[in-house]
């Protein structure tokens, strides 16, 4: 959240052992990312604002209410690493003093071995009580979400309109799945007896409108600089943690596909693996930014609540999605996140759909987001607005908790990145909105958007096509 690294290590030597440390519910042994570094002692400093930004992004009650108690645990963690320290010192006088008397008289004094004996007592003691303050207090600073940026306001900021209309008129004449279906494009059936609810097959036409999307976002993406990466779907638990995805949400209903008897998970989304790429990785200030466009399946288990939303493509648990991530400087990051606005922006526009450019309210922001901006594309059938891209300036959260740095070109000092991610395209919606939009009930027919049509055989409308499945 802020931007020094605080350690509450102590600077004797011997009491390093002590320092202070985020420790996993995981066996140690397991883990391959290093400890955060968190900034404790900018959140103590800071912890009004820590609350108010809490209740700002309306967190529950029972994370909320835990928080003022870090500047307890922190300075009873400071008083047991002093007073180890000090039991450490009294240690290592007494171990001079044996030393001195063997070499006089062969044998330490038995009012010296037991000083010995009880100052090993006394470090076991505290050094134990310290092991589990740390935790308390580390468990409880993993808690605290990234600040948010001063142009967050407490509801939704349209900042911007794309392809407008006068008026938005539902229609439910125009929901997709039925169009879907009845073009032969979309088996939500089959689908449905193959894997469960909030699955589909894109058939035909529909399979080349989603590799059309595809293609052309990372066309646009490598336009726009971006390095193309494919990575992998599957990712440690503790990567996603770090990322700030959690296998539960606030309301404890699974988010993540976990894998039996390992601790892997599917990714919801490539800036999970794009984020990965950047594990204790140091960059030098001149390599940045440092700008990548990844393609991959991602996966929600939890794929919405009951009703119109998990009909058809709006809400699924699998599908395809084209992602921005970027690695910033300090100083770069809000110029990259307006950078990932003009792309999505144009990408949008480009299709010829109408939608609204949102700064997203504060209780709409994840841990890791300083800002985000959405955009939400008109979906008539559906009767209101979707969201089809995100873009969220993540600051230090993420670089801190994986160890991604930079050296300064000014103090040659080693600083956090700052980490952003972007939707280029997350493909199920954007075939809603295009199916909505461009039906056109007397042919029977969607037109294709223009930048598309390169990618489909340039054909410019799909029609109803045969059904063999």
């Amino acid at each position: 959240m802020l931007s020094r690294r605080i350690t509450l290590s102590a600077v004797k030597r011997g009491a390093q052992l002590y320092s202070a440390r985020f420790y996993s519910a995981l066996p140690q042994e397991k883990r391959i990312l290093k400890a955060p570094s968190f900034d404790v002692k900018g959140i103590v400093s800071n912890i009004d604002r820590v609350v108010e930004v809490s209740k700002l992004r309306e967190l529950p009650s029972t994370v909320v209410d835990k928080l003022p108690q870090i500047p307890l645990l922190y300075e009873e963690v400071r008083q047991l690493q002093t007073t180890l320290n000090t039991v450490l010192k009294e240690k290592n006088d007494a171990q001079r003093l044996v030393k001195k008397e063997l070499k006089t008289s062969g044998t330490p004094s038995q009012e010296l071995q037991s000083l010995q004996l009880s100052l090993k007592t006394k470090e076991k003691e505290i050094s134990t009580a310290l092991s589990t303050k740390e935790k308390e207090l580390y468990s409880l600073v993993d808690l605290v979400p990234n600040d948010i940026h001063p142009s967050v306001q407490v509801k939704e900021d349209i900042v911007r309109w794309l392809n407008p209309r006068s008026q938005y008129e539902p229609d439910l004449k125009l929901e997709h799945d039925k169009i879907g279906v009845e073009l032969g494009i979309l088996n939500l059936k089959s689908a449905a007896t193959v894997s469960g609810s909030s699955w589909y097959y894109l058939v035909g036409d529909g399979a080349l409108l989603e590799q059309a999307l595809v293609q052309y976002a990372l066309k646009l993406a490598r336009k726009h600089g971006f390095i193309t990466v494919l990575p992998p779907s599957i990712v440690r638990n503790e990567v996603a943690d770090a990322c700030g995805f959690k296998p539960r949400d606030q309301n404890n209903e699974v988010q993540t596909y976990q894998l039996i008897n390992d601790d892997l998970c599917l990714t919801g989304t490539a800036e999970i693996p794009l984020a990965g790429l950047g594990i204790n990785r140091l960059f030098s200030e001149k390599e940045l930014p440092v700008r990548a466009v990844g393609l991959s399946r991602s996966y929600r288990a939890e794929a919405g609540a009951r009703g119109k939303d998990t009909r058809g493509l709006y809400r699924v648990h699998e599908f395809t999605k084209v992602e921005l991530f970027v690695w910033a400087t300090e100083s770069q990051s809000e110029n990259e996140l307006e950078k990932l606005r003009t792309f999505q922006e144009e990408f949008v526009s480009s299709l010829g759909l109408s939608a609204k450019v949102i700064n997203m309210p504060s209780n709409d922001l994840g841990a890791p987001a300083f800002k985000k901006y959405d955009i939400e594309a008109w979906m008539p059938g559906r009767g209101t607005f979707g969201e089809v891209t995100s873009a969220s300036n993540c600051t230090d959260y993420q670089s801190r908790r994986l160890q991604t740095k930079y050296t300064s070109l000014a103090d040659n000092k080693r600083k956090y990145v700052h980490t952003l991610n972007g939707t280029a395209v997350a493909v199920p919606r954007v075939i809603v909105a295009i199916i909505e939009n461009f039906y056109n009930h007397e042919t029977r027919t969607v037109a294709i958007p223009r930048v598309l049509q390169p990618y489909m055989d340039d054909k410019t409308e799909i029609s109803t096509q045969s059904k063999p499945f």
